[in-house]
């Protein structure tokens, strides 16, 4: 059944981006019919792949599954704000490849179970920062075609098609914020939750803390030198890369390589 749910979810996140790229007049269906569609049947596919009874299952497909999830709500949000559907293009398909990925693969994952609270505070806030994060990397990508395709004088028509540019810095940063005042929290949480400090789990801690400190430093030099273009967009990247390897890096190795299961 999750299988049916998440190639027709996938289905219409492909045809959100093809209408993305289209005409301005073709956003308004895949806004209001397509993206919420595409969205609900998604959350209903991860919600069987993942809570069984009190018990979590996240295998790394879920969570690439999860992240690219909230990372489209996000986008889809936005976008009842801000003209920011040309963003469409990079994050649908990518969320319709993420979205097949537990459904295909169906990883072994140990379950995870949701007695204590405190737990699923942490999971919810690490979800929600990443997911955010997750939209702000994609949102710096585009800021970095858009900034080339200003600089070509042939791509002029291409260009007005996208966003200005200072909205999407500031969206950016708006995102950033939000995502790190999140990760934040979830380091906290983390700590509270976390027995011991051994293997995995300080690895994990380390590369998070990493992110974080990346972000700060990026946030002050925004507030401190007005850090913008090429300079932010370097800095959010690395950071971003930071916090995938702290799931997904150490996560894919001990699972992959030593047959080790988080739990």
């Amino acid at each position: 059944m999750s299988l049916t749910l998440s190639l027709i979810a996938a289905l219409l996140y492909t045809g959100a981006a093809w209408r993305a790229a289209g005409a301005a007049r073709s956003h308004r269906l895949s806004q209001r019919l397509l993206v919420p569609a595409a969205l609900t049947l998604h959350a209903v596919a991860l919600l069987q792949q993942t809570l069984v009874g009190k018990e979590l299952h996240m295998g790394v497909g879920e969570a690439a599954s999860l992240l690219a999830w909230l990372s489209a709500l996000m986008l889809w949000v936005s976008c009842l704000r801000e003209p920011l559907q040309a963003l469409g293009v990079v994050n649908y398909p990518f969320t319709a490849l993420c979205a097949l990925w537990p459904a295909l693969t169906r990883g072994d994952s140990n379950p995870i179970p949701l007695d204590d609270w405190r737990l699923g505070v942490h999971i919810v806030l690490s979800l929600l920062s990443a997911g955010l994060l997750t939209l702000a990397a994609i949102h710096a990508l585009a800021i970095a075609i858009l900034d080339r395709v200003l600089h070509r004088p042939d791509s002029i028509a291409l260009a007005g098609r996208l966003p200005p540019l200072q909205t999407m810095e500031k969206l950016l940063f708006q995102l950033i914020f939000v995502g790190f005042f999140l990760l934040s929290l979830t380091l906290c949480s983390g700590l509270l939750i976390l027995a011991d400090l051994h293997g995995e789990h300080l690895a994990q801690l380390i590369l998070t803390a990493s992110a974080w400190l990346i972000f700060s430093v990026l946030l002050w030099g925004r507030l401190r030198y007005g850090w913008r273009g090429r300079t932010a967009i370097r800095w959010a990247l690395s950071g971003y890369a930071t916090l995938v390897a702290a799931y997904f890096g150490s996560k894919l190795v001990l699972e992959q390589i030593f047959n080790i299961h988080w739990s």
